[in-house]
């Protein structure tokens, strides 16, 4: 997988740059496993913008993926590798030995042909989806359970990972990029290797009509505002608005935002670096 630059031919490829996608096998869907999605464009039932900044974009189709990783111990091969508008790192289509298809998040360097397994049979090796009971310490891993059986919640997008540090008692010890440090129960799930797309991060979309073809409107400034529309708008000349905080007037800089009485928050070892 590599950068893709391009030649400043129109104004917006100056800026440009793409993941070459030189991984994908195919663009067409399997059709048994897609979807119609509904967009809101940001509108409640009265039609009234009830979120600003939505709205537009291409039209999508949903792809199925299967977070939960439960058809166990049959082995399933790797046949497409495939983009999905709906999410940032690719998919894999897994066809199964009984003849069953599923999409999975695909992790990096994973290839068509390739063979995985999931459940207490699986081995320490990319696409295979384990009990954190079994899977070695220092392990890279992703799509990773909070609860058993609930199906992937964490490290789910491009390029992201966390490493299995240890394990106490009913839990595993795992450390995410963030520097959080947090336990989660031995009997969920995580599949082995890294999410792919990891050159994600370094795309550049090169002009305001990309965005708007993802579904994302212009966003004004809280500075650029008049006092009515927002607590930073006003002054004379370019004053700098006060104390950063959003048009209902919440902090955007050092106020707590995560819930105190959070159940998951006795499972965090150590909080995510500031």
């Amino acid at each position: 997988m590599g950068i893709k630059k391009f030649n400043p031919i129109t104004p917006g490829l100056r800026q440009k740059v793409s993941v070459d996608f030189a991984e994908l096998t195919t663009d067409r869907p399997e059709k048994s496993l897609t979807t119609g999605i509904h967009k809101s464009g940001g509108r409640n039932h009265d039609g009234k913008m009830t979120m600003r900044q939505i709205g537009g974009g291409a039209k999508r189709k949903y792809r199925i993926i299967d977070f939960k990783r439960d058809k166990e111990n049959i082995p399933g091969k790797i046949s497409t590798i495939e983009y999905d508008p709906n999410r940032t790192s690719f998919i894999a289509l897994v066809v199964y030995a009984d003849g069953e298809k599923r999409y999975i998040i695909a992790p990096d360097k994973i290839k068509v042909g390739d063979v995985i397994l999931s459940g207490d049979k699986a081995l320490p090796e990319v696409g295979h989806a384990m009990y954190f009971a079994a899977i070695p310490l220092g392990t890279d891993i992703h799509s990773i359970e909070m609860a058993p059986g609930k199906g992937a919640a964490l490290a789910r997008s491009a390029g992201t990972y966390a490493t299995m540090m240890g394990k106490a008692g009913k839990y595993a010890i795992v450390k995410f990029p963030s520097g959080e440090v947090r336990r989660v129960l031995l009997t969920c799930k995580a599949v082995i290797g890294r999410a792919s797309n990891p050159d994600h991060g370094q795309e550049v979309l090169g002009k305001a009509g990309k965005s708007r073809w993802l579904g994302k409107r212009s966003r004004v400034r809280g500075v650029a505002m008049n006092p009515v529309d927002h607590p930073m708008g006003g002054g004379e000349g370019r004053a700098s608005g006060g104390h950063p905080r959003s048009r209902t007037g919440i902090m955007a800089k050092g106020q707590k935002t995560r819930s105190v009485n959070k159940a998951s928050s006795k499972l965090i070892i150590s909080k995510r670096k500031k």
